[in-house]
C-alpha cells in the first residue's frame, strides 16, 4: 500500500441514504470519479484522518474504501464521517480530506447492531490515534486553506 499521507478532494454527492438514517452515523460520500482516481493500491477498508468542508474547520474523521460487504455493493464507494455535528446538509459542496492512517479491512457482519457496534469502535480509535503529535500536525496541513473561489454557502 501506499505511504499515507493521501489527500483527496471532490464535490459531495448524495451516497446510498444509510448513515444517517440506518446507522446514525452520518457520512459524506465523494462521487464515482474521485473513488475511481484513488491509486490502485490503496487497499479497500477503514481509515482516519482529517476532514473539512469547504474552508470550514478541519476536524476528525473515519472513511470506509471499499464495497461495504454487510450491503453488497456494487460500486466501490468512499464515506466520510465527520466527527463533528453540522447544523445543514451540504450536498455539492467540496469536501476536503486527509487520510493518515489504516484501521482495518472492510468486512462483512452478520447483523447491524455488530457494524454500527465495529463503526462505533472505530470511531473512538481514530480520535485517539489522531491525538498523537504525528498526526495533530497534519491537521494545519495547506491542502485544507481552500481558495476563497471554491467556498460554496459559506462553508
Amino acid at each position: 500500500m501506499r505511504h499515507l499521507t493521501y489527500f483527496c478532494r471532490g464535490q459531495m454527492v448524495r451516497g446510498f441514504g444509510r448513515g444517517s438514517k440506518q446507522l446514525g452515523i452520518p457520512t459524506a460520500n465523494f462521487p464515482e470519479q474521485v473513488v475511481d482516481n484513488l491509486p490502485a493500491d490503496v487497499s479497500t477498508g477503514i481509515y482516519y484522518g482529517w476532514a473539512s468542508v469547504g474552508s470550514g474547520d478541519v476536524h476528525k474523521m473515519v472513511v470506509s474504501i471499499g464495497w461495504n460487504p454487510y450491503y453488497k455493493n456494487s460500486k466501490k464507494s468512499m464515506e466520510t464521517h465527520i466527527m463533528h455535528t453540522f447544523k445543514e446538509d451540504f450536498y455539492g459542496e467540496i469536501l476536503n480530506v486527509a487520510i493518515v492512517g489504516y484501521l482495518r479491512p472492510e468486512k462483512n457482519f452478520d447483523s447491524l447492531e455488530s457494524l454500527i457496534s465495529a463503526i462505533q469502535g472505530d470511531i473512538e480509535e481514530a480520535k485517539k490515534r489522531l491525538d498523537l503529535p504525528e498526526h495533530l500536525k497534519l491537521k494545519e496541513d495547506n491542502f485544507f486553506q481552500v481558495p476563497k473561489s471554491k467556498i460554496m454557502n459559506g462553508h
